[in-house]
């Protein structure tokens, strides 16, 4: 039993990386005026939720579970500056964006290959956020994975109605 609960978590994301690609091959075919796209006035162009999901990979691996890795992304800062949540004037174009994805998954492969069951159960506090911010690390590798997925959808809605490729995760 004690070499399952140290396997690794990878073949419980096995499809991640592929979700990933599939996301960064969407996002680099596309123009400028595509990326400014929004589902509706309200919401935030393309751009910047596809900036916001690889910031929000940084946020809740880095700055909330500590692992390493920030630094090697644009998002040195993902508590206080991500796109759309924080910043909606520097537009990314879809080579940033591109970066922006395969940098940020950098960490969640580092995360996939280095986390194991046993450490899915430890709780992490960060009191310097608020006094609910307890989470275990297995609701944050699902936080960010369900988080990449919901946005890809988010996504494909405003491709579909544009009539543009979309995010294929099923083929």
């Amino acid at each position: 039993m004690d070499g399952v609960s140290n396997a690794t978590i990878r073949p419980a994301y096995s499809k991640w990386p592929e979700y990933n690609r599939r996301l960064s091959d969407v996002v680099a075919g596309l123009t400028e005026e595509q990326l400014g796209l929004r589902p509706s006035p309200e919401r935030w162009p393309m751009w910047a939720t596809v900036g916001h999901a690889a910031c929000q990979r940084v946020f809740w691996l880095c700055d909330f579970a500590g692992e390493p890795g920030a630094e090697t992304t644009r998002f040195t800062d993902a508590a206080h500056n991500c796109p759309g949540d924080d910043d909606l004037e520097n537009v990314l174009s879809a080579d940033q964006l591109v970066e922006a994805l395969d940098s940020t998954f950098g960490i969640v492969e580092s995360c996939l290959d280095r986390w194991t069951l046993d450490m899915l159960h430890e709780e992490i506090r960060r009191e310097d956020y608020g006094p609910d911010w307890l989470h275990t690390r297995g609701l944050v590798i699902q936080r960010v994975f369900s988080h990449d997925v919901y946005h890809s959808a988010e996504l494909n809605e405003i491709l579909g109605k544009a009539g543009l490729p979309q995010i294929d995760l099923w083929d």
